[in-house]
């Protein structure tokens, strides 16, 4: 029966994608009145530090599987709607730095829940990850900022929002109506209407942002909501940015990598 699980089963657990990368399935994560699947990404550094990208529920028995990996020293917040479980492990992790995409601190129910932010993502990896992490601000109206990281060891791209791929075979029927307006049912995942709209108020830097993206040229892509995209990541990729690229055959900017600025 459609709706009965939109998660990933099993919940809460480590698995491997890649040497020093993992998922953690989890959910159902409400969010506007929605069910929806969840993910974070776990990446242990060389340096043997782990770094969590949108830590997902808590759990005291998923911290110490985690820990058999290493120290959690990274807490990465990648845009201004995925925090809400960093608190859990905060408490949990005393010794971990939290990074948070831009303008997240700004927002008041951050600042109303008291978390605490040590620094703001810039376009510029910090010296823990340089190196092995490649990242990029993508910005939009409203606030709007994520922030999309390369793992370069193992070529994978880790989003956040900005591509959803949700099943719809298994969601109730309100979120599979949602899926289908906003377009984000697989296999077409991308960004939800009401996020491209606000990503093309800042066209031009937007733009060039998604274009570096695909410049990195990823052999997977894995985000938060839905069916990530496990194999021929760079082609997939570029249909899920045509809304603001051009289709793949039709655009200069998806063969060519922007300069850093």
């Amino acid at each position: 029966m459609a709706g009965e699980d939109v998660t990933y089963p099993p919940l809460d657990v480590l698995k491997p994608v890649a040497e020093n990368l993992w998922i953690v399935d989890s959910g159902p994560q409400d969010a506007m009145g929605l069910d929806l699947p969840v993910r974070m990404t776990v990446i242990r550094l060389g340096n043997g530090d782990v770094w969590l990208h949108s830590p997902t529920r808590f759990s005291a028995e998923l911290r110490r599987e985690i820990e058999t990996l290493g120290p959690i020293r990274h807490l990465v917040a990648p845009n201004i709607a995925h925090w809400t479980h960093l608190k859990g492990w905060q408490g949990s992790c005393p010794a971990a730095k939290t990074s948070a995409a831009p303008k997240l601190r700004e927002r008041a129910q951050v600042r109303k829940e008291g978390l605490r932010l040590d620094r703001d993502l810039t376009d510029i990896p910090p010296a823990e990850w340089n190196g092995e992490i490649e990242q990029v601000v993508v910005p939009g109206g409203a606030g709007f900022r994520e922030v999309a990281f390369f793992h370069r060891p193992t070529r994978t791209l880790i989003l956040t929002d900005l591509v959803q791929n949700l099943e719809p075979e298994k969601l109730s029927f309100g979120t599979r109506l949602f899926a289908k307006l906003t377009g984000v049912q697989a296999p077409n995942g991308k960004a939800p209407a009401y996020l491209r709209l606000v990503v093309r108020l800042r066209l031009k830097e937007a733009r060039e942002a998604l274009a570096r993206i695909v410049a990195w040229n990823p052999e997977r892509v894995i985000f938060s909501h839905g069916r990530w995209f496990e194999r021929d990541g760079a082609t997939r990729l570029k249909r899920s940015f045509a809304w603001l690229l051009g289709r793949p055959r039709d655009s200069a900017e998806l063969t060519s990598s922007p300069k850093r600025t």
